[in-house]
């Protein structure tokens, strides 16, 4: 190790009233060899499968042929690919076909009508893939169109095939390129097996059809039996659709039905986080969209802590996050453990975006902004303290900014559900997070990072870099490695957000950022209610108010894509 690193280290460990130990120097380690990132640390994914369950009921909304929304996507997405790779492949030819040689020679030159049907070809292609890049354009019409875009190929490649002959092409034996195509579209774009069969044959008799089209000019029309020995590999293409459509949509339902928690249907991935994956979910029953997030149960594990106190305290955690009820707190449907062991929470969805994603997507906020949103933050805190739970990581991905109801730049506060209770109110001391530091390095308080006793006043902390991040557009401290964050937190004096601000910034402002930052507990603002009270005579010159927030949702609202919650998980 080298002999910084190892003087920071042990800086850290030393620190008094430090609870140094091999897992914490482990932890301090590992900050060590990450690189620091050039945004507020953002979430990290850890693979978490997606729960099974026996013996349950099929979900109404999901048939026998169907398939789940991203499933949907998927496929989606492949028949843009396929659009795109045919409008590059006939894009070439074109260029090929009007090259100078070919020009030159006339002999070399395609037949009028070949010309036209290439062209037709490309334009559709790229019709085809424009209409998947529509993001109103839902997947299951997006697929419906890939089935008439496969008929579509099958014929105007089979009339090419015929007007470009200088004589009538007798049929040969072997595979049709039409065959070809059924068979990769069934693959690539699949859809309901009964659609499938159905455009399947029809793009297969496009063969028959193109030698039919090439009789009406003249051209020798093949007989019955020799039709049937060139493309009867069409309609066993066809038929090995319909196969492959069963198949496909037998492992989608089984899918559907593996991501089924309780009354809930996991329906689509919204992101990913340290903790685990977050998921658009719907109850089978009530008409109400929700977020699921699975937590991986080793993120949340402390020092000699075994699986049934883990889950003890799990189940105990979210019972005491369910009875919160501060509007500006998520709030917690349902909870629970899969069989394959990961912990999962079913949340509110929300529409909207965190603060992280507010400030990189639109700059710094002004003051009075600013202002408005922390103190609707504290309100949520203030609950949570009261009750003796302490957030632990409050940070831009975890504070959510949406349109609630009639009320627009609304607060909600995430992962409550990960919280740790102060010391005295658990009863059962095992219940505890051991000696998992626990929260982001650029958010975390002194006493968080030295492993001493941490309280409300632990979170007043990430409120000062909260309010920091939000004024200025970066974090009080950066370094090279995230070791270096932890170092400066520990250590150095913050500088004012005005120092870093192009806006102007009033002084009581920066004071009251200043004291939240301040390495001692004791000389933070006493609770979260003080805090607020503060908070609200740091901003007269520059006041917000619920008018102007809906004034800027309304201007800025069709520029955000829509963000269910998903950060922070």
């Amino acid at each position: 190790m080298p002999s910084d690193l190892r003087e920071k280290i042990g800086s850290l460990l030393a620190e008094p009233g430090s609870t140094p130990s091999a897992e914490r120097a482990e932890w301090l380690r590992s900050l060590a060899k990450t690189e620091s990132e050039p945004r507020a640390p953002g979430a990290r994914i850890l693979e978490t499968k997606a729960p099974t369950r026996e013996g349950r009921s099929r979900p109404r909304s999901l048939t026998a042929h169907q398939i789940p929304l991203d499933l949907l996507r998927r496929a989606a997405d492949r028949l843009q690919m396929v659009a795109a790779i045919m409008a590059i492949a006939l894009t070439g030819y074109v260029v090929i076909s009007n090259s100078a040689p070919v020009l030159a020679d006339p002999s070399l030159a395609q037949p009028g009508p070949t010309r036209l049907i290439v062209l037709a070809m490309l334009l559709v292609s790229i019709g085809v893939y424009f209409l998947g890049r529509w993001q109103a354009l839902k997947p299951e019409r997006m697929l419906d169109i890939g089935l008439w875009y496969q008929v579509f190929l099958a014929f105007v490649g089979a009339v090419a095939i015929q007007y470009f002959a200088a004589e009538l092409r007798m049929p040969v034996w072997g595979v049709s390129e039409v065959a070809v195509l059924i068979l990769v579209f069934a693959i690539l774009v699949p859809n309901t097996p009964g659609k499938v069969l159905l455009f399947a044959l029809v793009a297969a008799t496009m063969d028959p059809v193109g030698d039919l089209v090439y009789g009406l000019k003249g051209g020798e029309t093949p007989t019955f039996v020799q039709m049937v020995g060139a493309y009867y590999a069409n309609y066993l293409a066809a038929g090995i659709a319909l196969v492959t459509a069963h198949v496909l949509t037998g492992l989608a339902r089984d899918v559907s039905e593996a991501r089924e928690l309780g009354s809930y249907r996991l329906t689509e991935q919204l992101g990913r986080g340290g903790m685990g994956e977050v998921w658009r979910a719907d109850h089978r029953m009530l008409a109400r969209p929700a977020a699921v997030k699975l937590i991986r149960p080793d993120m949340l594990m402390g020092v000699g802590e075994d699986r049934e106190t883990l889950v003890r305290r799990f189940e105990r955690e979210a019972q005491a996050t369910a009875l919160l009820r501060s509007p500006h707190t998520i709030e917690l449907y349902d909870f629970g453990v899969t069989p394959e062991g990961s912990l999962y929470y079913v949340m509110e969805l929300l529409d909207g975006l965190d603060m992280q994603a507010l400030v990189e997507r639109y700059g710094p906020l002004q003051p009075g902004r600013a202002v408005y949103l922390l103190a609707q933050v504290c309100d949520s805190l203030f609950e949570a303290h009261e009750n003796g739970l302490v957030h632990r990581d409050i940070k831009p991905a975890n504070v959510y900014v949406c349109q609630y109801g009639m009320e627009a730049d609304f607060v909600k506060v995430l992962d409550f559900g990960l919280v740790g209770r102060r010391p005295g109110i658990a009863a059962d001391t095992r219940l505890t997070m051991g000696d998992c530091p626990g929260g982001t390095p650029a958010f975390m308080a002194p006493e968080q990072i030295l492993g001493q006793t941490v309280d409300g006043r632990t979170d007043i902390y990430a409120m000062g870099c909260l309010a920091f991040w939000l004024l200025t557009g970066s974090c009080v401290f950066s370094g090279a490695t995230p070791l270096d964050a932890v170092v400066k937190h520990a250590r150095e004096v913050p500088e004012p957000p005005s120092a870093r601000s192009e806006m102007p910034i009033p002084a009581v402002l920066d004071e009251l950022v200043l004291a939240c930052l301040e390495k001692e507990p004791e000389r933070r603002p006493a609770s979260a209610m003080s805090l607020r009270s503060q908070l609200a005579g740091c901003a007269p010159d520059d006041p917000w108010n619920g008018e102007e927030a809906r004034s800027w949702w309304e201007l800025h609202r069709p520029t955000v894509p829509p963000e269910p919650v998903a950060q922070g998980a």
